[in-house]
């Protein structure tokens, strides 16, 4: 599945109509970004970015002198989410750099600091002071790593966004190689081969049942769903940005939304380690944001592929009740009959109505930076 990607012989867009976001200056305090409030439940409104003065915001339809100055657009955008790092971020970027500076990419690095309470953000003002090609964003309050990473893919300026982890548990030496895997697909997914990740007793299953029921409700395999290492094209993914959620799902809501419009997914092995820190998984609150996300699947992604079987089963099974009635009890209807009967009209009203709202409000297909 490995070879040479099709973003380096991507022109450089044209300046974004509206409103365009410039990164401050290296050696610039960080931009400060106040996310939406919507935890995982649901999907998170546009952020707001707010800063000092170095952070510049224009307003209105750049002009043709902005657009001959604006900088070339890199080949690839690796977004970093940071939450208490210090341990090992540094090691990770230096990791990244080496194999981006070996490649025949260019590139850059948006770090976005979860509003961390150890060394992380300045650490990560030291590399941005070092290496122009590293951008520092950080949350004003804690989003979690979904909001990170759609704060991260909105500042992003490449043809190619990749998504990892900076714990030492995704093989961030093998971006190229993810980038290079790309060709042919619009998403590129690393599986991975085991599971190292804490409370296995409660994460494995719930991890299995969301993949099953997404292969369901998208009818082809997916090895694995919740990798948080992948790379896709952004002019593809920018429609979907305000559908993930905050939390540890926004790589599923990824997946799903590529696949249900059509959109080619791949995937290619590789290993996975034990994480260094202190891993940010919640037996309670996660579990209960991965039940919620595979309600949220089933609304959102194929409904009546859900609603219609179990509403067929009931009207099939109240039908045959209805007869047995009929035949045994002198032309009497029988209550529960009745509610059998009304429970499949609901059920596929509900499935109807779902899949008119998804199909109603599929979000718009361009990418501000490709106007």
């Amino acid at each position: 599945m490995s070879t040479t990607s099709n973003p380096t012989t991507t022109p450089g867009g044209a300046p974004t109509s509206g409103t365009a976001t410039t990164a401050a200056p290296v050696g610039t305090p960080s931009t400060v970004v106040d996310g939406a409030d919507g935890g995982d439940d649901g999907a998170a409104d546009d952020a707001q970015v707010t800063g000092d003065a170095t952070h510049a915001t224009t307003m209105g339809r750049a002009s043709d002198e902005g657009r001959s100055e604006r900088p070339p657009r890199p080949d690839v955008s690796i977004i970093l989410p940071t939450y208490n790092e210090d341990g090992h971020v540094m090691e990770e970027i230096e990791r990244i750099v080496a194999s981006m500076d070996a490649s025949a990419y260019t590139w850059e690095i948006v770090a976005v600091d979860d509003r961390s309470s150890d060394d992380t953000v300045a650490l990560l003002r030291e590399a941005a002071a070092t290496d122009e090609r590293i951008r520092v964003f950080e949350h004003a309050r804690n989003l979690g790593s979904g909001g990170a990473r759609r704060t991260g893919t909105r500042e992003s300026r490449g043809h190619v966004v990749v998504w990892t982890d900076v714990d030492m548990t995704y093989p961030n030496d093998q971006i190229p190689h993810l980038v290079d895997s790309l060709e042919g697909f619009d998403q590129v997914v690393g599986a991975r081969t085991t599971e190292e990740g804490t409370k296995k007793a409660l994460r494995v299953p719930a991890k299995w049942a969301i993949r099953r029921l997404a292969q369901f409700l998208a009818q082809e395999q997916i090895p694995d769903l919740n990798s948080g290492f992948r790379a896709f094209k952004r002019d593809r993914a920018v429609k979907y940005l305000n559908r993930l959620p905050n939390g540890f799902s926004c790589v599923t809501t990824m997946t799903m939304s590529f696949l249900s419009d059509g959109y080619s997914v791949g995937y290619i092995n590789i290993p996975y380690a034990a994480r260094e820190g202190e891993s940010k998984f919640h037996w309670y609150r996660d579990t209960r944001k991965y039940l919620m996300q595979v309600v949220r699947m089933i609304l959102s992604y194929e409904p009546l592929r859900v609603f219609m079987p179990i509403g067929l089963a009931l009207l099939l099974f109240g039908v045959g009740k209805l007869g047995y009635d009929i035949a045994t009890k002198d032309l009497r209807l029988a209550t529960n009959t009745l509610l059998i009967l009304f429970a499949a009209f609901q059920v596929i009203s509900i499935g109807l109505l779902a899949d008119l709202v998804v199909r109603a409000t599929k979000p718009p297909t361009d990418d501000p930076l490709d106007r």
